[in-house]
């Protein structure tokens, strides 16, 4: 069976990424569209930006209008001032959420309809050029054909997707991740995590995407506790972008499973941000996943060191799921009663997140066959 494997064009990181990024920039166009948020302004990394494309004489104009979980009218608004500003480029620096929206606003530059139209269908026509600059090391957006909107009608978390929504170019700068506080470290670093241990054991997974996927895995579990511990530790900070990026490039080749699936409901409806979402689920879903396929799960506890000799696949593949759980511990990981999810809201709603968990498609790429009542079992599970 052939396999299609689809990266940025170009990528550039390390150490200064975005200093030297300039001459690159100035290629995409005259007036840069700037998709952020608030926070990325008081700190200074739009400022960093700013200063580069001065340098190239570069116009922009601002949109810091991003939270958390972006929108779809937040999208509308963003194309709206696009087409008022005449730019002719977008950059998104900032987490998921404004590189997410940033993705959502080209497509429809150049794509008829709404957002919800293009559920479950490619997005075909090329945007303006996207520039990705993450400032967290986790969702991997930079390097994926995937953007994630709430629709505000239904409450649901709209899976888009299509290779024109992969960004031309993208700007992976640890420099810019020294700011991230350790609960976003910790969800952002889960997060990678969560992408590359779906990625490997999705239904989906090629050779290429493999590898990406286990060096992700060794990353993370070497450097993520350094950076959540010590949020100037520019080396571990390096290594937890490249882990991110890595692991982007898995699941953007191979998809992601059961956990982001069953993710999207619970950002939607209780505003819970993605990386943590996923943190809740990931114990859970791992246990639930492995019998589907014990050796691939048993690949990962031998990538990092985990594995004792004389253990079953079985046995190999539980030892790596309790190592991801005291990972999460000593990252203290919130319970959804500890974010402050309203307990009976949240069993009133488990028929339809696990009904907008199936319809995203996710779960159904599990190495595992998933029902609604797996799916219901595993939401009441996280209610301890």
């Amino acid at each position: 069976m052939s396999n299609v494997f689809l990266i940025p064009r170009t990528i550039i990181s390390g150490n200064d990424a975005l200093e030297k990024s300039g001459s690159y920039l100035k290629k995409c166009g005259n007036k840069a569209f700037i998709v952020t948020d608030n926070m990325m302004v008081t700190i200074g990394n739009v400022q960093k930006l700013v200063n580069v494309l001065d340098k190239q004489e570069i116009g922009y104009e601002l949109f810091a209008e991003i939270n958390s979980e972006p929108t779809d009218q937040m999208v509308y608004q963003g194309v709206k001032t696009y087409k008022e500003t005449k730019c002719d480029f977008l950059i998104a620096i900032g987490g998921g959420s404004p590189i997410d929206t940033m993705k959502a606003i080209g497509a429809m530059l150049t794509n008829p309809g709404t957002l919800a139209d293009y559920m479950g269908k490619e997005i075909a026509t090329l945007p303006p050029a996207l520039i990705a600059i993450p400032t967290t090391a986790g969702t991997g957006s930079e390097a994926t054909q995937f953007t994630i909107i709430s629709d505000t009608q239904t409450e649901v978390k709209m899976l888009l997707k299509g290779a024109p929504l992969l960004p031309a170019i993208a700007i992976v700068d640890p420099e810019l991740t020294l700011t991230s506080p350790p609960n976003v470290t910790a969800a952002t670093g889960i997060d990678a995590l969560t992408h590359a241990i779906e990625a490997y054991t999705s239904q989906k997974s090629q050779p290429m995407s493999d590898t990406f996927a286990v060096s992700a895995v060794k990353r993370v579990f070497k450097n993520l506790l350094k950076a959540y511990k010590n949020g100037k530790d520019i080396d571990a900070r390096k290594e937890m972008s490249v882990a991110a990026l890595e692991a982007g490039i898995a699941f953007n080749n191979s998809s992601v499973t059961i956990v982001h699936g069953m993710s999207r409901p619970i950002g939607a409806i209780f505003h819970v941000p993605h990386g943590l979402s996923n943190a809740m689920l990931l114990s859970e879903c791992l246990k639930f996943a492995l019998a589907g396929s014990p050796e691939r799960f048993c690949d990962l506890a031998k990538a990092t060191g985990i594995y004792e000799n004389n253990m079953s696949d079985l046995q190999g593949g539980q030892a790596f799921i309790t190592e991801v759980e005291k990972l999460c511990a000593q990252l203290q990981v919130s319970t959804p009663e500890q974010f402050g999810v309203d307990k009976k809201k949240y069993f009133d709603q488990l028929d339809k997140m696990a009904e907008d968990a199936l319809k995203s498609g996710s779960p159904q790429n599990t190495i595992r066959n998933v029902g609604k009542e797996d799916i219901i079992n595993i939401y009441k599970a996280l209610w301890k």
